[in-house]
């Protein structure tokens, strides 16, 4: 069917948390709803904007608004909190004056879409008269535990060895969000989860970044005890997914410089499939020397070849006697790369994750089984889900001195690459949420059908504003 006219014009602002991790899928998102006919603008810190690397053909249109830190963006605050307190006050004032700029114009603006990290663009968009759309990044099982700490509903700290809440398993402590069951830890970054919560009630639109199979009991319950959620994802490229975005092959925004070479790929191709071991911490998470030790000798004696994120920053952290034993035709390591692009190389058969959301989706889209190593905020209940929930994957546990020993480590690579029945059925796991992935994002599928029902809506609302 052909966007009417005025879904032609309708026009959305889209605001992300100013990092990798919340860049990716809201700007994915917006690409879904440019094919759907609206106009949409990401907007980015100027320090962002600065040092990403960019695709120079997208159709979403870019601007920027000032976090008070343009030259050294997050880095340069005296802490978190400062740098969040400095974000709300002056990214308030220049989002404010962007809706006045793009308003006087000719491209007049509908809605805002942002970050529920961002609680305080509700308001700008309230006092601008504009549509609030809240974007949780957050699988809805996390948002679910944070809204009933927000709401005094799960008191803290938590006691006892079992922790219920409507809508999901029962749960052990160290399987909720780090900064609840490690109450004090990170103050700033607790207050930025919580407060997410703080004004949803407001929200015009609430959006959750996942796919309604695979969260099904707690999407349910949140929708129909909290707020009409609608899940629009997964967030990937379209080329890994249902296709039906040309040109949509990669996120578009880096802001690591992607090291994937030829080189890479001729030496997976050296390896057979699904023997090579894929590990990655992502772009935010910092492990302790020792863990890198233990990490390193765990992967060595898995015997599998394995091919290893480490950032530049982070790579003198890595045991180099070892290291340097290792053939090179066993071992790789690089500071950083396309993840997609690796995770979809048939060589690849298991991914040692941080569990980090973005990449338990980007593997649960491409059929890869993990082993989850968490290291903080949300992470401990993703990999709960990948273990116990999802069934793609295993837990590698940490020893009482809080470090994942080598043992651990191979042990678990062994069980999902070994051949054994669990890791025949972390595979076959893996396959069917691969496809159900791919099915909720076609045509017709649960999330092309919550974007279709949005884009209708905010159509409806914004005309009628």
């Amino acid at each position: 069917m052909e966007p009417s006219s005025k879904l032609h014009r309708a026009h959305v602002l889209v605001v992300p948390y100013p990092g990798q991790g919340h860049i990716n899928p809201m700007l994915q998102f917006s690409k879904r709803l440019v094919s759907k006919g609206l106009k949409a603008t990401l907007v980015l810190t100027v320090h962002i904007a600065k040092s990403m690397h960019a695709d120079p053909s997208s159709s979403i249109n870019l601007e920027t608004i000032s976090d008070g830190h343009d030259l050294g963006g997050r880095a340069s605050a005296k802490s978190m909190q400062a740098y969040l307190t400095c974000f709300q006050t002056v990214g308030s004032r220049g989002l404010a004056e962007l809706i006045h700029k793009l308003d006087c114009s000719g491209r007049p603006v509908d809605a805002i879409i942002y970050d529920g990290f961002l609680p305080w663009v509700l308001d700008v968009a309230k006092q601008c008269e504009k549509l609030g759309v809240v974007f949780f990044t957050q699988t809805c099982a996390v948002n679910n535990i944070y809204y009933h700490v927000q709401r005094g509903l799960l008191p803290l700290p938590l006691s006892g060895d079992s922790v219920k809440v409507p809508g999901l398993p029962p749960l052990e402590p160290s399987e909720t969000p780090s900064f609840v069951c490690k109450l004090g830890t990170y103050p700033a970054f607790y207050d930025m989860v919580i407060n997410q919560f703080m004004n949803a009630d407001e929200a015009d639109f609430v959006l959750c970044d996942t796919f309604y199979e695979l969260e099904k009991e707690v999407v349910d319950w949140m929708s129909t005890n909290l707020w009409p959620l609608k899940t629009i994802g997964p967030t990937l490229p379209s080329l890994y997914l249902d296709k039906r975005l040309p040109d949509d092959a990669a996120y578009g925004i880096n802001l690591f410089t992607p090291t994937t070479t030829s080189t890479v790929f001729t030496w997976l191709r050296h390896h057979p499939p699904h023997s090579v071991v894929y590990v990655s911490f992502g772009s935010f998470a910092e492990l302790d020397p020792s863990q890198f030790s233990e990490l390193a000798h765990g992967l060595a004696l898995a015997g599998h070849p394995f091919l290893w994120i480490v950032r530049s920053s982070e790579q003198h952290k890595l045991p180099r006697d070892l290291m340097d034993s290792i053939p090179s035709k066993e071992a790789l390591i690089l500071p950083w790369c396309d993840q997609l692009e690796i995770l979809t190389n048939d060589s690849i058969g298991c991914f040692v994750t941080h569990c980090g959301l973005n990449s338990v989706i980007e593997a649960i889209c491409l059929g890869v089984p993990m082993v989850a190593m968490p290291q903080w905020t949300d992470q401990g209940t993703n990999a709960k889900f990948v273990e116990d929930v999802w069934r793609v994957g295993v837990r590698a546990r940490a020893d009482e001195a809080g470090l994942v020993r080598r043992e651990e480590v191979e042990r678990r690579v062994r069980e999902v690459l070994g051949g054994g029945e669990r890791g025949v059925e972390m595979a076959d796991s893996a396959r069917r949420w691969m496809a159900a992935a791919k099915a909720s994002i076609s045509e017709g599928g649960s999330s092309d059908r919550n974007i279709d029902d949005f884009v209708a809506k905010l159509a409806t609302r914004s005309s009628v504003e």
